[in-house]
């Protein structure tokens, strides 16, 4: 049951459960582009390149919770500086999230996994950090719900491997009833002193 859960029936609930959540938060997706569209000087959406199953490379689809302010020497400011008010509002609700589920509906991504992480990081896993990538990325996933942001990088990349040995209905059920109630509490959404996450310098393993 499991295997086959793995192989077939987790892509297929993840693209009714997803194409369904995509039409009812419409109206929503909406509103939030709109607002986004006013507070980043008309860009609302960008694409970012990510290492998805197996490190396949897809784009990514985010809002754009972050203008583009620069220093005097022309380099972006810091994450905490360049996030707007319309965006941290954006990002503590989580609903960044939405634009992706035109990714799991497209099949890069599925509605449960490890987040999809920078292309830069791939040369820096160690071979147990790289099996993270044994299965779709994910719009939350068992990390997410451990502490997501507030946790250490050693410490995501356990929970993510952990998920990849231990996938199953039941787990990925539990991980939607504690995303819902982490999402209520805005729990982990950044690291301390930083906006979101500080950068990974492949010097946890």
């Amino acid at each position: 049951m499991n295997w086959l859960y793995r192989n077939f029936l987790k892509r297929i609930i993840d693209f009714i459960l997803s194409l369904t959540a995509f039409i009812v938060l419409l109206p929503v997706f909406l509103v939030v582009t709109a607002l986004l569209y006013f507070a980043n000087q008309g860009k609302p959406f960008f694409l970012q390149s990510r290492p998805g199953k197996d490190g396949k490379i897809f784009r990514v689809i985010k809002y754009k919770t972050m203008n583009d302010q620069k220093d005097a020497q022309g380099n972006l400011m810091p994450d905490e500086v360049r996030l707007t008010p319309v965006g941290r509002f954006v990002r503590k609700t989580s609903l960044d999230e939405i634009p992706q589920l035109l990714n799991v509906i497209k099949g890069d991504m599925s509605l449960i996994g490890p987040r999809p992480l920078l292309v830069e990081y791939l040369p820096l896993y160690n071979e147990v950090q790289r099996r993270r990538h044994e299965v779709r990325p994910g719009i939350t996933g068992w990390a997410q719900v451990n502490g997501r942001n507030a946790i250490s990088w050693s410490e995501k990349f356990r929970y993510d491997v952990w998920y990849v040995d231990n996938m199953s209905l039941w787990l990925d059920l539990k991980i939607i009833f504690m995303t819902v109630f982490k999402i209520f509490k805005s729990e982990g959404i950044s690291a301390e002193g930083v906006a979101t996450m500080p950068r990974f310098q492949g010097n946890d393993r």
